[in-house]
């Protein structure tokens, strides 16, 4: 008997492991930059290797900041949404290149629209790693004390920007207003 029990009782806690394991949503996972000071950087930039990007560019102002990459799929699918944002808001958009070849960003930039005030470029993933970067497309959402208070796994989405991310926005402009 007890030599059927064991295999029977091994298959019930494994079924439930795997039962609990697909229920999560690996786009839940949380940020450990959350409600933390942006990392301190400075990289060049995809368009101009003269200029720089650094982690300064966050402060006195709401920011998002979105890592892409050329050779990412969903992010050329959230790319219209990024530049509707650039061209109908006045929220600033930043943007980091993640290990990407720079002529295939440059490329991208120029064929698609550039929706990034700024893009870093990050080619051996440095910078993207210290923000907990696993994969392109990932946004964040800085406050104007350079703390970063949200983060989107994938791509963006119009339920995204307009049930999270312009709340968001709104109210952390609303309170820098009171702070002022």
């Amino acid at each position: 008997m007890l030599r059927y029990l064991v295999p029977f009782a091994t298959f019930v806690v494994l079924g439930g492991f795997l039962y609990v394991g697909l229920q999560l949503n690996p786009r839940d996972i949380e940020s450990t930059r959350i409600d933390k000071p942006a990392p301190s950087f400075e990289v060049s930039t995809v368009l101009d290797a003269d200029k720089t990007l650094n982690s300064e560019e966050f402060k006195g102002k709401v920011s998002i900041f979105n890592t892409w990459a050329s050779w990412c799929v969903s992010c050329r699918q959230e790319h219209p949404l990024l530049m509707d944002i650039a061209n109908q808001t006045d929220i600033p958009v930043y943007g980091l290149n993640f290990k990407d070849k720079l002529a295939d960003a440059q490329g991208v930039l120029k064929g698609t629209g550039n929706p990034y005030v700024v893009s870093g470029f990050d080619p051996k993933g440095r910078v993207g790693m210290d923000w907990g970067v696993r994969a392109t497309p990932e946004t964040f959402i800085v406050d104007q004390d350079g703390i970063v208070r949200y983060k989107h796994t994938g791509p963006l989405s119009v339920p995204v920007l307009t049930g999270e991310i312009l709340p968001l926005i709104k109210h952390l402009r609303e309170q820098e207003n009171k702070d002022s």
